[in-house]
């Protein structure tokens, strides 16, 4: 382990150690880590399983053009009754004599036809490999739908505390304002200090109060993010550390995975690919057919005098576009050749937003260390210049307003030092989600993680069947 390394590990455990200082002494014991948190997240969370269910719809799509290759079978059955009446007989001046005849039949026949593509343009082998694409494509929106949520879901872990230390750091304050208003009263009705004194305590503490009242605000919509999140209220949250020991050692080294690792980036990639293979189809309709046909004919006919009779045939067709559809396949083509123009073009506008958002993040991270010692230096300082202030207000040396600043200072700077420490672990989750690996598998979360080529094994090869694989 290198010393920077060494460094960054103690780093984390004192922001840890820090941040758990000012919230644990709040919760219980049990209290639900944030590992725990991502596990719910990444079983309950609707758009996490709505991306899982849209890499099966995606899956469906490859049995669906390998159906090209497959022959099709119809059979028809058709059944008409006839009606029929006729006259006989012979004629006179006088007028005319016979009979009349009814004839009623039922014909009947049913048709067996199967027909089998032998060459299509390539139309239906382009389809299969843009199937792949596409399930690959719905892979890495779903990599990319699993990153966003878990940072959310952490970001929303890692905000409930902070609003919870917040608000506990408030509430102490305006404890410790109470107390302080009571001690000057008692200062000033035996003549130590003036009215004005009193009136700045009791102004100090009810601008405590109100601030206290907002961060109970902020609070209860820190928990309902997480249970949007999550999908379950938030209990007893414990502090978490950072995951700076996955990232890489440097930002050139983090922004090198991010345009080799990224979904967004990979995924734009694949649709591309996606696209190309569509202007291959769309090509397919200027090149002939080739088809292969057979029926069997069975026919019956009820009547008087019923008889059947059976017939097949068997050929081939050949179909040779000319002008076809009125000069439509063109438009289609040339539609397709932009379309693919437009993907190639995204997938510099993704990699360009992965390299930003991995310097900005990158930067943060490093900006949150410094914050911290910076805070951390801030609070030490801080509480010692308020226990002095403090003795030599009661000596005379300083005065009620100076002891109110001295609090109210020290306050923010634990306030300040609870959000740095806040934003260094979402930063360095932030970090990971940039470079394209924040996963279920990569932060070892303890519970099943979804592989998406089961389903597509499942499916792949299936050509009948109504029933998906989970039974539906």
């Amino acid at each position: 382990m290198t010393g920077a390394t060494r460094s960054r590990a103690r780093s984390a455990a004192v922001v840890s150690v820090a941040f758990a200082s000012i919230v644990l002494s709040a919760l219980p014991a049990g209290a639900q880590s944030i590992e725990q948190t991502l596990v719910q997240a990444y079983r309950n969370n609707p758009d996490l399983n709505a991306a899982r269910a849209g890499v099966r719809v995606a899956n469906e799509g490859l049995p669906a053009a390998l159906s090209g290759y497959r022959p099709s079978v119809t059979a028809t059955v058709t059944a008409a009754g006839q009606v029929a009446e006729s006259s006989v007989g012979s004629s006179t001046y006088l007028g005319s004599a016979g009979s009349d005849r009814t004839i009623r039949s039922l014909p009947r026949a049913a048709t067996l036809s199967v027909t089998q593509p032998l060459f299509d343009g390539n139309r239906t082998s382009n389809s299969v490999r843009q199937a792949d694409q596409n399930v690959l494509v719905a892979r890495e929106t779903l990599r990319n739908t699993e990153q966003t949520v878990l940072l959310a879901s952490a970001t929303a872990h890692m905000n409930v505390l902070r609003e919870q230390a917040v608000l506990d750091l408030r509430r102490r304050n305006v404890e410790v304002l109470r107390e302080q208003l009571r001690a000057t009263r008692d200062r000033f009705n035996v003549g130590e200090v003036t009215r004005t004194d009193v009136a700045l305590a009791e102004s100090a503490l009810q601008a405590a109060i109100a601030t206290a009242t907002g961060a109970e605000s902020d609070l209860a919509n820190a928990r309902s993010v997480y249970m949007q999140q999550v999908g379950v209220q938030p209990g007893r949250l414990t502090p978490a550390r950072t995951i700076e020991r996955l990232l890489p050692r440097n930002l050139d080294a983090a922004v090198i995975a991010g345009q080799t690792e990224h979904p967004a980036i990979r995924g734009a990639r694949h649709g591309a690919d996606a696209q190309l293979l569509q202007v291959r189809i769309a090509e397919s309709a200027l090149y002939p057919t080739l088809g292969l046909s057979a029926s069997v004919t069975r026919a019956a006919e009820q009547s008087s005098s019923s008889g059947q009779s059976l017939s097949g045939s068997v050929g081939v067709t050949l179909t040779i576009p000319i002008f076809a559809n009125g000069g439509r396949d063109y438009a289609t083509i040339r539609a397709a050749k932009e379309t693919y123009g437009q993907r190639r073009i995204q997938i510099e506008t993704a990699a360009a937003s992965v390299r930003q958002a991995v310097t900005q993040s990158w930067a943060a991270l490093e900006a949150s260390r410094a914050q911290i010692q910076a805070a951390e230096v801030q609070v030490r300082s801080q509480d010692i210049a308020v226990n002095g202030i403090r003795e030599e207000y009661k000596v005379g040396q300083r005065t009620i307003i100076d002891v109110l600043n001295a609090t109210q200072n020290l306050t923010e700077a634990r306030v300040a030092l609870v959000r740095a420490q806040r934003d260094r672990v979402v930063l360095s989750y932030s970090v990971l989600s940039a470079m394209g690996r924040l996963s279920g598998s990569k932060l070892a979360l303890r519970t099943e993680i979804f592989d998406p080529t089961t389903h597509y094994n499942q499916v792949r090869d299936q050509w009948i069947g109504v029933r998906t694989p989970d039974g539906r």
